[in-house]
């Protein structure tokens, strides 16, 4: 492979890119319009291609790959303490160029599209859901200013106005009658979209081989194991478990000088939603009346939520453990002694 790296700061229309020619030291930059990226690399020979992993990145990544170039894509947050000077395109290509070379930054894994899309479900789905969330916090705010208090809950809110209609419709204004029956209506629209591509998600695990084992976990359900399965692929892109379960965040951040370090919160680094789901499925399992016996002791001599955050920490070990080395849950298993051969460094690695 050459050894040139190329770095490219990704935009709607018009490109950067910087590297530097290894035999004489030049550097060079230069812009490209979005029709003429790939015939650029296509007359180069395979080489590395640094971007930031942002918006579009995976879809060049793609690409890219495609044409033999090895893919770097960069976190934004490692990029931004290498920009140096003015912010232009120049000097942020110049950046993901300083960044690439560094290789103790952990780069994103760059996504198939069968991956990206049902990601996509679940964005979508996460965002239809905090807008009837809104729509309700809206419809329950402005009848409270005429007086009228609906049961807390968002199941009762339109069961409850169904069967008070004939109250409201006589105590409201007209105008603000129409208005709730706007809001309820879509409200209906959007339990629609939900439960539809929530249909989605549940036929896509069904022909997804690692979300059907991961589902077997305790406190995954249908929306983890998708999740989970869409964003750990084949799980190489993470060296352990132990890195998989710290780039979502669920690792203590520390602060240190003179020798001394403080432990602090979770970082809360990386993909939220999937973090959002470990720990809404490790709260299931650590408020049950008769938890698993190590989560019981557990929470006799730490609090509440620092033991939901433990297990769902070792929810996300199991999970890449389970991706990586294609196993699947067992109950009862236990670690065993001999792992010079590759079958039980396998079975060790899959219920970290």
């Amino acid at each position: 492979m050459n050894t040139t790296t190329f770095a490219i700061d990704i935009a709607k229309s018009v490109f950067q890119l910087h590297w530097v020619e290894p035999q004489s030291g030049q550097i060079c930059r230069r812009q490209l319009t979005r029709a003429k990226v790939l015939n650029f690399f296509a007359q180069r020979q395979p080489a590395r291609v640094a971007m930031e992993a942002c918006g579009s990145a995976n879809h060049w990544g793609r690409q890219l790959t495609a044409l033999g170039h090895q893919v770097l894509l960069i976190p934004p947050q490692k990029v931004r303490a290498f920009v140096t000077g003015n912010k232009d395109d120049a000097s942020d290509a110049r950046g993901i160029w300083l960044a690439s070379t560094h290789g103790d930054i952990r780069c994103v894994s760059v996504k198939s599209v069968e991956q990206q899309a049902q990601l996509s479900v679940h964005r979508v789905r996460a965002h239809w859901v905090k807008q009837r969330t809104a729509s309700v916090n809206v419809l329950r705010g402005l009848l409270y200013e005429f007086g009228v208090v609906i049961p807390k809950g968002r199941a009762h809110l339109m069961p409850w106005i169904g069967e008070h209609s004939a109250a409201l419709e006589q105590q409201l204004p007209p105008a603000m009658w129409q208005l709730v029956l706007m809001q309820m209506q879509a409200l209906r629209v959007l339990d629609q979209q939900i439960e539809a591509a929530q249909l989605q998600l549940e036929q896509a695990m069904k022909a997804s081989d690692a979300a059907i084992r991961l589902l077997k976990m305790p406190g995954i359900g249908p929306l983890g194991a998708t999740a989970l399965a869409a964003t750990l692929g084949d799980g190489s892109a993470w060296k352990g478990a132990r890195e998989f379960a710290c780039s979502l965040g669920l690792t203590p951040s520390h602060t240190g000088t003179g020798g001394k370090i403080r432990m602090g919160g979770i970082s809360k680094r990386g993909d939220a939603y999937l973090r959002t789901l470990l720990v809404n499925g490790a709260r299931n399992l650590a408020r049950v009346p008769n938890p698993r016996p190590w989560i019981a002791q557990m929470l006799e001599r730490r609090p509440f939520n620092v033991v939901v955050v433990a297990v769902a920490h070792k929810l996300a070990r199991m999970a890449w453990a389970m991706i990586a080395h294609q196993s699947h849950y067992e109950e009862r298993w236990r670690s065993v002694d001999d792992t010079s051969t590759s079958e039980a460094a396998a079975v060790g690695a899959a219920a970290v």
